[in-house]
């Protein structure tokens, strides 16, 4: 149940009762009026725009306009006071049987609560990590991890058809470098003393491994190959060692892929696919034989004083074209983006989310320029950007590792603080904002921790319930019973509050999902904790609040009715994050 989309559908029936609205009802848009939970809970329970929204093109004031609205509008029984504020805002206070349906129906739903159609089973390829297979994952990694398989739970909750997806950039230079820095290590395993890893190479001890490896199922052989002859072979075992270990840390992360695409299908069969997709541009008109003006600054590796086969990429929203096939014949790294771009449209996404890191800001928008010409405009695509993550401990920041060589890894920062405090804090910004990471702070038990916070509340939820079945034995506490006993029991002001907090769930799931942002959800799950242990300790001061009345069983059944639901809802929230919901803390 979404108590606000309800509202607006009722919402718009009753603004068509308004004579000067029903005049004009062609010309009106309506998808410009917002209920919503008012910024002050002194206001009411319920803001309505609509005044504002259509007082100009009515010709009318907004206040004046907001009184014939609250006139439509008075006859609702759900509707205990409405009043205007401001230029034009209609507040509204809901009666206390309104919320006890909603906690009826939070309760019967139970972790389904917040699920929603909004999606209407649209495709959507959230393609996220994407790390090089050349190592360890590192941190900065893992942020991009959690936003991306957070993103696709909440919109899988929301109504979405969704497929995780992984890149994997198997092809290039950097995989020339890993076979050669493998390769290194392989000489290491055989006896030979390497000294210092040269410059250029892979310093960290995880290669060690993949050379002893090596060593196991080759021998000595491959010591006196060309290495035009090792460089595959080495190659192969490499990528294969690192995609196990990434893998791993995924999962150690509790992330979760569905497919993982390696680009160098593209470049199989002499490259035909992704010939296959510039001409498909070609044949589109995006592309042309020309040259490019030096850019400004330092120039990217791809640009060259000469004829080259370009995308026509400015002409679909891009700053400058871009190349895709080089002088020599060979290809561009962007010519892969097409052919993978098309791979995603022909297996017939609505839209592609890209989940990259900060250091990829200039990829955006040859990304929308290529979803344009390659779809026609038909597929959406949408890029969002991980800011960096900066490693805290005791305020100082920390930048090595001893596993990598030369950074952080993510097993290491999981191993350390465990997997929950690292999804939760992740989210516990805008993906677009740098974040801070103290593994101080996130282990601390107390409520400057959001997760531990978070977790804390589902844990008191789980210990109110056993101890009402130590309190009553052989209480039944099924939904349906605990849904029958909160009626015209829950009364009080402040568990009306408690449930207009859970109302708003399904809310932040639906606005989640469709602006992209997950970490409103963690927002509202720290925030849902805190007024619930808030009531818990008002129970401390004012007996009616106490979940347990030892000589009321139905006064009780009635008020785990309103634990039950904000432990499902917590549960929800916490999985959907890829996080545990602890029925005790420890």
């Amino acid at each position: 149940m979404n108590l606000f989309t309800d509202f607006e559908q009722r919402l718009n029936e009753r603004l068509l009762t308004v004579p000067a609205i029903a005049e004009k009802r062609d010309t009106l848009d309506f998808k410009r009026i917002v209920v919503e939970p008012p910024r002050d809970p002194s206001h009411g329970d319920i803001a309505i725009n609509a005044a504002l929204v259509l007082s100009k093109p009515l010709g009318m004031k907004p206040r004046d306009l907001a009184g014939e609205i609250v006139a439509a509008l008075e006859s609702d029984p759900d509707f205990e006071e409405l009043s205007i504020a401001g230029a034009g805002f209609i507040n509204i206070r809901l009666s206390a049987a309104c919320w006890q349906r909603v906690l009826v129906a939070a309760i019967t739903e139970g972790e389904d609560f917040g699920r929603s159609t909004a999606g209407e089973g649209l495709s959507i390829n959230v393609e996220y990590v994407s790390a090089n297979p050349t190592g360890p994952m590192h941190v900065g990694h893992c942020r991009g991890a959690v936003v991306g398989d957070t993103l696709a739970n909440v919109l899988a909750y929301a109504g979405f058809d969704v497929t995780k997806e992984y890149y994997i950039n198997d092809a290039g230079a950097q995989i020339d470098v890993l076979a050669r820095s493998c390769f290194l290590r392989y000489r290491e395993a055989l006896g030979e003393t390497i000294g210092e890893i040269p410059e250029g190479l892979y310093p960290g001890d995880y290669l060690v491994p993949v050379g002893e490896a090596l060593k196991a199922e080759f021998g000595p052989s491959l010591h006196n190959l060309p290495e035009d002859e090792w460089m595959p072979i080495v190659k192969d075992r490499a990528i294969d060692a690192m995609m196990v270990m990434i893998r791993e840390d995924l999962a150690a992360l509790n992330v979760k892929h569905d497919v993982f695409f390696s680009e160098r299908t593209l470049h199989a069969d002499d490259a035909s696919r992704i010939r296959a997709a510039i001409n498909d541009l070609t044949f589109k008109g995006h592309v042309y034989k020309g040259t490019l003006p030096p850019p400004k600054g330092q120039l990217p590796e791809d640009w060259e004083d000469r004829e080259q086969t370009l995308f026509r990429s400015t002409e679909v929203g891009d700053d400058i074209d871009r190349p895709l096939i080089k002088s020599d014949g060979s290809y561009t790294y962007f010519a892969a983006d097409v052919a993978y771009f098309k791979d995603k449209f022909d297996r017939g996404f609505d839209e592609m989310v890209y989940i990259l890191g900060a250091d990829h800001g200039g990829y955006v928008k040859r990304l929308e320029a290529l979803a344009k010409a390659v779809s026609g405009d038909s597929a959406k695509l949408t890029v969002l950007l991980c800011q960096l993550v900066k490693l805290l401990r005791n305020g100082q920041e920390l930048k090595m590792s001893k596993r990598s060589g030369n950074f952080v890894t993510l097993r290491e920062v999981v191993d350390e603080v465990g997997r929950d405090a690292v999804r939760f804090m992740m989210l516990y910004r805008k993906s677009s904002e740098p974040l801070d990471f103290d593994f101080a702070k996130v282990t601390e038990q107390s409520k400057d921790n959001p997760v531990f916070y978070v977790q804390y509340a589902h844990a008191r939820c789980m210990s109110v319930m056993r101890q009402a079945a130590e309190t009553f034995p052989g209480l039944e506490v099924d939904s349906n019973t605990l849904a029958d006993a909160v009626s015209g029991r829950i009364v009080e002001p402040e568990e009306l509050r408690m449930i207009a907090k859970l109302a708003e769930y399904p809310r932040v799931i639906n606005q989640a999902a469709l602006t992209r942002e997950p970490h409103r959800l963690a927002f509202y799950l720290n925030d849902l904790a805190s007024h619930f242990h808030s009531h818990w300790n008002r129970g401390k001061e004012k007996q009616e609040l106490r979940f347990i009345n030892d000589e009321d069983r139905q006064s009780t059944l009635a008020k785990l009715g309103l634990v039950h639901a904000t432990a499902a809802v917590l549960r929800s929230g916490l999985t959907l994050m890829g996080t545990e919901a602890p029925l005790e803390m420890r």
